[in-house]
């Protein structure tokens, strides 16, 4: 399949040999007709096929002398475009560099543009918003996540939790949130539902514990001494238990004591604090605890590439599309912005076009001496040999009624005066 650019070239070709051919043939009418004027002997005609001839050929001459040598012959001043080549870029980046590259000039230009409000206008509208969007998502998300190496980013993530880690002082937070115990009845309400809870837990787990005891002792006994003990231990953790849930009781004073002490050192004692932090930085440098860690950006990654596959329906393309759409109508409402805008691209834009302006044209000099001279021809002759040969029309028209008005001319003078 051909692209557009071939097929308009194709094109392009196509309008130039049917414009060579009109040429052509007109000038070749004119031989005609030369022809028919010395056959039948009319002056008149003949003066005009003789002009339209001469000035054919003579703008034929001029057109081609452009592109190449006439008939492949190397005439003096002929094939001045691939032979001038870089005389023309040179001229060519002189005069863009000083004409266009002007400071006047461009100060208007750039205040008729009102980029900010053009720039604005396009963005609000969601159909643009969303071509955008949809180039992030097909392109350039895609593509960063195939150029980021899984290795390195893991490596940030356990650096970046690591510090943050080591940079929160659990001790200060455990304290903080344990203080509330040690006032009015939250603890004591709290130790009574836990010793609720683990008297039920012992109840429901009797045969359990007869198992263990039984695992527990001695073969010669041929567990004649079992069953007491295990009785031993359930009736004696029930009692302890049932006494502690009674806030008067001589365990729960104890329990309540042990805990008042703990909850003081947490809060005072920085040598608790300490504890607590090294416990729960050691519980995070587990394997375990790394490996989730490492799995987060495996996560993050697998859902950005499933909803980028959503198409349309991509949370992630429709947030981005929605933010650019949000953010030109956001600059179109503001007037401060846009003028802000507008004077950051014109003096920025201003000042990076004058500063380099020479660079620039140098720039459009050297370009134009790379190109292959027989090339530019071709690609000149492309462009605008199609209008060209109009010239070739107008000569040979031209040179016909002129051809005439001499003749006219010569006729009154040999009638009139001789």
């Amino acid at each position: 399949m051909k692209t557009p650019i071939v097929q308009e070239n194709i094109s392009k070709e196509k309008a130039l040999r049917k414009m060579k051919g009109n040429a052509l043939a007109l000038l070749g009418f004119a031989v005609l007709l030369f022809i028919i004027a010395i056959y039948f002997k009319i002056p008149m005609l003949q003066a005009f096929s003789e002009a339209a001839m001469v000035g054919g050929i003579a703008d034929w001459f001029a057109v081609v002398a452009l592109f190449r040598h006439p008939m492949g012959i190397p005439i003096w001043h002929t094939a001045i475009i691939p032979t001038k080549k870089n005389e023309i870029g040179e001229n060519l980046g002189s005069f863009v560099s000083e004409e266009f590259l002007n400071r006047e000039k461009l100060e208007i230009k750039i205040e008729e543009f009102n980029f900010a409000t053009k720039a604005s206008d396009w963005l609000s509208q969601g159909e643009n918003a969303n071509k955008i969007a949809n180039l992030v998502v097909v392109n350039i998300i895609p593509g960063v996540l195939k150029t980021i190496k899984d290795e390195d980013v893991k490596r940030l993530i356990q650096a970046q939790f690591k510090e943050k880690l080591e940079g929160i002082n659990f001790g200060d937070w455990v304290a903080l949130a344990l203080e509330p115990l040690q006032k009015g009845n939250v603890k004591d309400q709290m130790l009574t539902n836990l010793m609720e809870v683990m008297s039920t837990e012992l109840a429901n787990n009797k045969d359990l514990i007869r198992k263990k005891v039984k695992e527990s002792t001695p073969f010669l006994s041929f567990g004649l001494a079992d069953k007491s003990i295990s009785e031993g231990i359930f009736n004696g953790l029930a009692e302890f238990l049932e006494e502690a849930k009674n806030p008067d009781s001589a365990v729960r004073i104890k329990i309540d004591e042990y805990v008042y002490n703990f909850l003081d050192q947490v809060k005072n004692s920085e040598e608790m604090r300490v504890k607590i932090n090294n416990l729960i930085l050691g519980f995070a440098g587990k394997k375990e605890v790394q490996d989730y860690v490492n799995g987060i950006w495996d996560e993050i990654k697998l859902s950005i590439s499933n909803d980028l596959e959503k198409g349309d329906q991509s949370s992630i393309k429709n947030s981005i599309s929605n933010l650019i759409q949000g953010f030109g109508t956001g600059i179109k409402d503001d007037p401060i912005m846009i003028d802000k805008i507008n004077n950051f691209i014109k003096i920025d834009l201003l000042s990076v076009l004058l500063n380099n302006k020479k660079v620039i044209g140098d720039l459009i000099s050297s370009t134009v001496k790379s190109w292959d001279g027989k090339e530019v021809s071709e690609k000149l002759e492309l462009e605008i040999g199609k209008d060209l040969q109009y010239i070739r029309i107008n000569g040979t028209l031209v040179g016909g009624m002129i051809g005439l008005v001499i003749y006219g001319v010569e006729w009154v003078y040999h009638f009139f005066l001789v």
